[in-house]
């Protein structure tokens, strides 16, 4: 199985900007950082195949090659487009040798080895596809047994519809997509709450007690 990992490079004031008023820039992207790392790590525990790093606007920042190095993943560059054509080419990418595969964003710390182990093993059991929703109505994983492209197209990705329409879009395929319990992403200042005290760290917000 591949596990694939969406990441763009830490550059302040262009990651996590909606986080910007509570850590400013400097902040939100160092909590990029961690995050991609956390991902990463967890990714390489679970032990389900090979880990993929998928670069945005490239791979040519020094953080990628940190990241190859700390954790051993591939480096891989994101397709120009939207959300969904980068995620749809990123699972393609391999054509249908590639698939099983699961997609992570890199901004979900609840996400950790053994909730990854349990979504690849409903994968399996389906051969079809499998979601972790997040709490603010999209997902912060999806995998699938084949290529499923419908699921990619005509949504307005960061709103609260994300899921809603992928389910919907799902049934259209066809496809049987199973959801697990959901997690937490952190987008927002509010989503902070959901961090772990380790990734907030010196970063200008009190760990939660």
């Amino acid at each position: 199985m591949r596990v694939l990992v969406f990441a763009k490079a830490p550059v302040p004031g262009e990651v996590k900007t909606r986080l910007i008023p509570a850590l400013g820039a400097q902040g939100a992207a160092e909590l990029h950082r961690r995050l991609v790392h956390r991902a990463l790590a967890v990714a390489t525990a679970a032990d389900l195949g090979a880990v993929e790093l998928w670069c945005a606007p490239d791979s040519g920042h020094a953080f990628f090659q940190e990241c190859r190095d700390t954790h051993g993943c591939a480096l891989r560059i994101q397709c120009p487009g939207d959300l969904g054509q980068r995620m749809r080419h990123a699972l393609e990418s391999e054509g249908d040798t590639g698939f099983p595969a699961m997609l992570l964003g890199s901004d979900a710390p609840g996400l950790d080895s053994g909730r990854l182990r349990a979504a690849a093993r409903l994968l399996e059991a389906c051969g079809q596809g499998v979601v972790v929703p997040a709490l603010d109505g999209g997902y912060v994983l999806i995998g699938l047994g084949r290529p499923a492209a419908l699921l990619f197209e005509g949504i307005r990705w960061g709103t609260d519809e994300v899921l809603a329409r992928t389910r919907a879009q799902a049934v259209e395929a066809g496809l049987l997509l199973v959801e697990t319990e959901p997690c937490a992403d952190i987008d927002r200042p509010e989503d902070l709450d959901h961090c772990l005290p380790n990734l907030i760290q010196g970063l200008g917000r009190e760990p939660n007690k």
